[in-house]
């Protein structure tokens, strides 16, 4: 039975590793040795260092032979002439090394892979810009046909292999391996709701290892009153001290120390212990407070010496607002074009069913209040609205939205259309006249907008769409926060990048038919 010690403050968290040893106490150890812990992340730079020289030593190789075919071609240049062999295993070399000049191989981007992907992206357009630039400077005779097919197939085999490799990262992460010992730093109820998200996303790459609170055994949360605690752990009232902090980090072979926003440390001493976590090597993380912000709308600014974070108005500019449109109506006629068949086939087998109208028209709220009628091929018998009232008290579904796994209004085909969102199909057209979008928050139906608290009228501020962060991060699955949270993130972080990577992993959700019913 593990031991709570009163009136203290660093903790081992359950199941967090614990540098032992050979009798099987716990040890100090010095903080970066631990082959479990700093051993995965040498292992995955020189994984990306190994990636990426297959990836160019592949990309040049194949642009010459696209390009010149056995030929043996050459780069004139005055009375020299370098076969293009020698110039593409040149060029391999300056954009191997070029990558890991402009951080594309850093610690910090281990596990981001959008973050990590533009990186890469902007160091490879960078090396190409300045080869553009020297080759019209000297006028060197570079055959423009080998550069248009170097760029574009070097870039999706560097972004490719990082793929492979994040994805085993994902993997080893999610069984408890390939993550960085962490201190959480604060007061108690800032810890507690840290060391619950970082266990929430394994992805971010954070063991949470021991915490270091002032608290007692009657302050402590359900979800950490059975945590064995050290020995010299300071008394409960005091506030966390650098010299505490890092002596804790030196002790338990802590590799990063997050400090919780509401954390009793002063701008002084927070100062000195950044310089003291620096000089041991150990990443200092420091939480805002800000949830639920995307990065690009976060600018930080030094003032007066004090480093001050701007948070941008979120807001769709005329100009991204054509984007998203323009996106929507190429997008949705192509879908319409290429899925006709299936759409008549459809249409068919629900009139077939039972002889009823193949399509359901129901109204539903967009954006900024207007109503709308949301097309559906027929899921349910025809009397299904009557049927709702006597179902109401076997309700299913999160909050304000009315679920039922085995709903009894659901058709036959009704069945399997859902399971794979065939039903939703028809959107496309709402998508094409502009009452909705391709991606989107949910549209909600009027009598859960008569609902909604003030701060959820929010997510009407985009237009809703046929998927969305709701439909990849669950579906059904989700509860009524969560959903309603998801969809304020999108509201206030849209992207053009964003919406290409919800509908990519939107294939995947209904493929895998998560929370679908």
């Amino acid at each position: 039975m593990l031991k709570v010690q009163e009136n203290a403050t660093a903790a081992y968290l359950p199941g967090a590793a614990r540098p032992a040893d050979s009798t099987g106490s716990t040890r100090a150890e010095a903080p970066g040795t631990s082959p479990t812990t700093t051993g995965w992340r040498r292992r995955y730079v020189t994984g990306m260092r190994a990636v990426d020289a297959l990836a160019v030593a592949l990309a040049l190789m194949g642009t010459h032979l696209i390009r010149f075919q056995l030929e043996n071609a050459g780069l004139d240049l005055g009375p020299l002439s370098v076969p293009y062999w020698t110039v593409g295993t040149a060029l391999a070399l300056v954009w191997w090394g070029f990558l890991e000049l402009r951080g594309a191989r850093d610690v910090r981007l281990i596990g981001y892979g959008l973050e990590e992907t533009r990186q890469v992206v902007s160091a490879t357009l960078v090396l190409f810009g300045a080869l553009a630039i020297v080759s019209f400077a000297f006028a060197i005779p570079t055959a423009r046909s080998y550069v248009l097919i170097a760029l574009p197939l070097g870039l999706g085999l560097l972004i490719g292999g990082r793929f492979v490799l994040r994805d085993a990262l994902a993997k080893e992460r999610a069984a408890g391996e390939s993550l960085s010992r962490t201190l959480l730093v604060g007061r108690l109820a800032g810890v507690t709701e840290l060391h619950q998200s970082l266990r929430r996303h394994p992805m971010a790459g954070f063991d949470t290892a021991a915490v270091y609170a002032p608290t007692t055994k009657r302050q402590l949360p359900p979800e950490l009153r059975r945590v064995e605690l050290p020995p010299n752990a300071l008394p409960a009232g005091e506030s966390p001290s650098v010299d505490g902090i890092v002596a804790t980090c030196r002790r338990h072979g802590i590799e990063t120390v997050i400090v919780s926003q509401n954390v009793p440390l002063s701008t002084k001493e927070i100062r000195h212990l950044s310089w003291q976590l620096a000089d041991a090597r150990i990443r200092l993380v420091m939480e805002t407070g800000l949830t639920d912000i995307a990065g690009p709308r976060i600018h930080m600014q030094q003032v007066a010496g004090l480093p001050l974070i701007h948070v941008a108005t979120p807001k769709l500019s005329r100009g991204r607002a054509l984007t998203k449109r323009a996106m929507d109506i190429l997008l949705s006629t192509v879908a319409l074009l290429v899925l006709s068949p299936v759409l008549l086939a459809l249409a068919g087998i629900v009139r077939a069913h039972d002889k009823g109208p193949a399509l359901f028209a129901q109204e539903r709220v967009g954006q900024d209040g207007r109503r709308f009628r949301m097309l559906k091929f027929r899921s349910m018998r025809t009397d299904a609205e009557q049927v709702l009232k006597e179902l109401k008290e076997r309700n299913e579904g999160a909050g304000l939205l009315f679920k039922m796994k085995d709903d009894p209004r659901v058709t036959g085909p009704g069945t399997w259309m859902r399971r794979y969102s065939l039903d939703e199909l028809p959107q496309f057209l709402n998508v094409l006249k502009g009452d909705m979008s391709l991606v989107g928050p949910r549209p909600p139906l009027p009598q859960e907008v008569a609902q909604y608290e003030d701060y959820v009228h929010r997510r009407m501020r985009v237009k809703p769409g046929i998927t969305g962060l709701w439909q990849v991060s669950g579906r059904s699955n989700l509860d009524w926060e969560q959903s309603v949270r998801l969809d304020l993130y999108y509201v206030e972080n849209w992207s053009p990048i964003e919406d290409m990577l919800i509908l990519g992993r939107t294939l995947k959700a209904v493929v895998a038919k998560e929370g679908a019913y």
